[in-house]
């Protein structure tokens, strides 16, 4: 029988204190010792998503299986729930949409699923000789203790031991750590081998009277103090991170390209726009003000995973009214996924995939209408750049990309496309993808993850430039390092890792 590797989990004290950047760290740290690694999440809430397997994941656990080195598969990943509205979650279980449920139903649908969770788990720990795994929030949430699917019901699953992570940038990160492990049960509390202060500013040095108060208090080693990260290296899971990205005021000259993206409330898959974010000269804002469009050389309508809903929001809030004279002035408009969807002529939901309207009118900027089915798309592309629209100057140039929607949309009068799409999944095909505007300056696409490509993030940046007056940046395009180096270089450096390794049972590197 095969033997099974060893786990070990990082759980936070609560959420946004660096759980998967941390994870995605000792990824690519454990990688690079030699170790076949595997990142897991139990459950995930997020409407950042990715492709594996033909399904869908988190996009952290995506990138953490980048950082790993390996590829990702459903079973990284097995409860993926994507938020409808302030009560409602689509449940994906392994990569497929299986029910729209209120917290009651989902409660209900737990015992089901701890089973999947534990067949996951037990498939990468086969092929894997060590499986890090993400908790979810924090496992001091009392009253959630007896329905957890995510933090030390896992760690029991696993048998692992647990890296406690706190947050000192917010303020209490002592109260935080010890508090936690307070609310614990025993053998739970028994679990944790290390506690790791992230995001410090400043000088380690102050902390020292309060990491020995704090360890003589609850006996658990500091195994790291890890800096503030001034980049943002992997991507972002939760749309609570908008505020912190790259890309802001401080962040670019006076004469910087000026791009919006409209914050949705349902914004899903946001990271598709890190790479321009990060390109120089330019400025990359997640915005909700009319002010903020009619600045902006190019006006951004992402993903939503309430595509009607997010559409009434837009219209209630004026911004419909502002996308569209941007698009009537001739000013650049792209539109990815469900943003893609808002800009034709209308929406249907006849078996109320997205909605409970079965029907609404578009912006009307581009010649499609779509109809939301119950089968969803989820499946890896490779595309081809046409001489069409905005990224004209990257005809030719091959990108790898995937879909995520319930949609299907179609043209209602001819019209050009951005992308061809020449293989999806495994089948090689040949159709168009989206829909390009008479003038050629408003565009729609299902391609996420557009812009990791250079020659087409060069293509955008060029046009907006030219439109603008100013020069290009030769700098636009250019191949990035590998992000994942980086952040382990600099995460490794702040970390014990022979005292992590240890808690798996391994040497650091392997022998």
């Amino acid at each position: 029988m095969t033997s099974l590797a060893p786990c070990l989990m990082v759980q936070g004290t609560g959420s946004g204190v660096g759980k998967s950047l941390l994870t995605a760290a000792l990824c690519r740290l454990f990688a690079r010792a030699g170790y076949r690694v595997a990142p897991f999440k139990a459950q995930n809430m997020a409407l950042n998503a990715a492709v594996a397997d033909g399904g869908e994941i988190g996009r952290a656990q995506a990138a953490q299986a980048e950082a790993a080195r390996v590829e990702p598969s459903v079973d990284m990943n097995p409860i993926l729930l994507k938020p409808e509205s302030d009560h409602r979650s689509q449940v994906v279980v392994r990569g497929r949409p299986v029910a729209s449920a209120d917290w009651p139903a989902y409660r209900a649908m737990q015992p089901d699923l701890v089973p999947v969770v534990a067949e996951s788990l037990e498939r990468l720990r086969r092929t894997s000789d060590l499986v890090l795994i993400e908790g979810a929030g924090s496992p001091a949430e009392i009253n959630l203790r007896d329905h957890d699917l995510s933090n030390m019901r896992v760690a029991q699953l696993a048998g692992a031991r647990v890296l406690l992570v706190g947050d000192i940038d917010r303020g209490g990160v002592f109260a935080a750590l010890v508090g936690t492990l307070l609310l614990l049960d025993p053998a739970d509390r028994a679990r944790v081998g290390g506690l790791i202060v992230n995001k410090l500013r400043g000088e380690g040095a102050i902390l020292a009277p309060g990491l020995d108060e704090l360890v003589a208090r609850t006996g658990v080693p500091v195994l790291g103090i890890v800096p503030w990260l001034e980049e943002w290296l992997p991507p972002a899971e939760d749309s609570l991170d908008l505020d912190a990205r790259p890309g802001g005021a401080a962040d670019a000259p006076a004469d910087a390209l000026e791009i919006a993206v409209v914050r949705l409330p349902r914004i899903a898959n946001f990271d598709d726009f890190e790479p321009l974010a990060a390109e120089p000269g330019v400025r990359l804002r997640f915005v909700t003000t009319e002010a903020a469009l009619r600045a902006a050389d190019l006006v951004v309508l992402p993903g939503s995973k309430s595509t009607i809903a997010d559409l009434a929001w837009l219209r209630a809030t004026g911004l419909g009214a502002a996308v569209v004279a941007a698009g009537a002035a001739g000013r650049p408009v792209l539109g990815v996924c469900g943003g893609f969807q808002m800009l034709g002529e209308d929406l249907r939901d006849p078996y109320h995939v997205e909605s409970e309207r079965e029907a609404a009118a578009g912006l009307g900027l581009l010649s499609v209408t779509t109809t939301f089915e119950r089968d969803k798309t989820t499946m890896r592309v490779r595309a081809r750049a046409t001489t069409s629209g905005l990224f004209a100057g990257a005809a030719g140039s091959e990108l790898a990309a995937y879909e995520i929607h319930a949609g299907r949309s179609a043209l209602t009068r001819p019209a050009p496309h951005p992308f061809t799409v020449v293989e999806r999944g495994r089948a090689s095909a040949s159709d168009p993808d989206g829909a390009v505007s008479a003038g050629g300056h408003v565009v729609g696409t299902y391609l996420h993850g557009l812009f990791a490509n250079g020659p087409v993030r060069r293509s955008l940046l060029d046009v907006l430039a030219e439109r603008r007056g100013r020069p290009a940046d030769p700098r636009w395009g250019a191949p990035g390092a590998d992000r994942y180096e980086r952040l382990a270089d600099l995460v490794g450096r702040a970390l014990d890792m022979d005292a992590i390794a240890k808690l798996a049972g391994l040497p650091f590197p392997r022998a």
